[in-house]
């Protein structure tokens, strides 16, 4: 049997009916994008050590994440061990394949100055649509959630925003789709309190516009969201702040609620992390300024007016 039968057998008899939607896509993607596109008429029997780490540090080489490169693993080492089972073959390589350090990367805010720029911007422009990104900035939702927002949502007398689904494109018939589905994990199924502020902008947004959705097309369809990343991608170019991605808007909030005080605890619930660790692990220098402002200000109290002190 050839590697590309196998994921074929794998993803659609076991994998299909068995997982959430958004995690068969993503399998879907790594098996067609990688697997099946470099390794996918190899005989199994033939997958040995050398094929599969010349293969890995390929990858490495083009510059794919750390993430990317582990996903790709484990979904190879899930088909595989389904071959093991339904003994096609007798052992698989991947458990002793050499993975790259998996350091990383330095998360990406805005400054203050910056994200000025962007909320003056998106406020004052008649695009509404633009106000999504002042949303992400002050809630810390991810771009799909924002796109799958529906005003149902939202409660505007409590000013609760409940997360309960999940907008992202797939690639589904050769032809990408937009689909809708329930958040990855519990932890993302959340309530998120609004600002005063914001709650005041949302009301202004709902009376001008009779939609379904909170962010819409000019038809007041749902936007894509590749469509919308393209929108944020023309903000940062009219503004001029150079580009990061939709993500750091994420990190931004989290760096700005940090800084005001919050606890990693709450901020971890809002973000939707699976645990406080996540939340602690990817702020942690963040954290760090933070301690350092506390103990400066608890070190005010300290009295050097003795002498030999100078």
């Amino acid at each position: 049997m050839k590697l590309k039968e196998l994921l074929e057998l794998w993803l659609e008899k076991y994998m299909k009916h068995t997982i959430k939607l958004i995690t068969y896509n993503r399998y879907k993607s790594i098996c067609e994008l990688h697997l099946i596109k470099d390794l996918g008429n190899y005989e199994l029997e033939k997958l040995k050590p050398n094929i599969l780490q010349e293969f890995l540090l390929k990858k490495i080489d083009d510059n794919y994440s750390t993430n990317t490169i582990k996903g790709i693993v484990s979904v190879l080492k899930q088909a595989l061990r389904l071959a093991i089972t339904l003994e096609i073959i007798d052992k698989e390589y991947c458990s002793n394949l050499k993975m790259p350090s998996g350091e990383e990367k330095e998360i990406s805010v805005f400054t203050k100055k910056e994200q000025q720029l962007i909320e003056t911007f998106c406020l004052n422009h008649k695009r509404r649509n633009y106000i999504g990104v002042v949303i992400c900035l002050y809630t810390g939702i991810r771009l799909g959630e924002l796109l799958a927002l529906t005003w149902d949502d939202i409660d505007l007398n409590t000013g609760l925003l409940n997360i309960n689904k999940t907008q992202y494109s797939a690639k589904l018939n050769s032809k990408y789709q937009i689909i809708v589905d329930k958040p990855k994990t519990k932890k993302s199924n959340r309530v998120i309190p609004l600002s005063n502020q914001l709650v005041k902008l949302l009301k202004v947004m709902k009376k001008e516009r009779n939609s379904k959705y909170v962010i819409t097309t000019r038809k007041l369809e749902m936007v894509g969201n590749r469509s919308y990343q393209r929108t944020f991608k023309f903000i940062l170019k009219k503004v001029n702040v150079p580009y990061r991605n939709f993500h750091s808007l994420r990190h931004t909030f989290a760096t700005n609620a940090i800084e005001l005080g919050m606890d990693v605890k709450t901020l971890a619930e809002i973000l939707g992390h699976t645990n406080a660790m996540i939340t602690l692990n990817r702020y942690s220098h963040s954290l760090l300024n933070y301690k350092i402002e506390m103990m400066n200000k608890l070190g005010k109290n300290l009295n050097l007016n003795i002498k030999n002190v100078h």
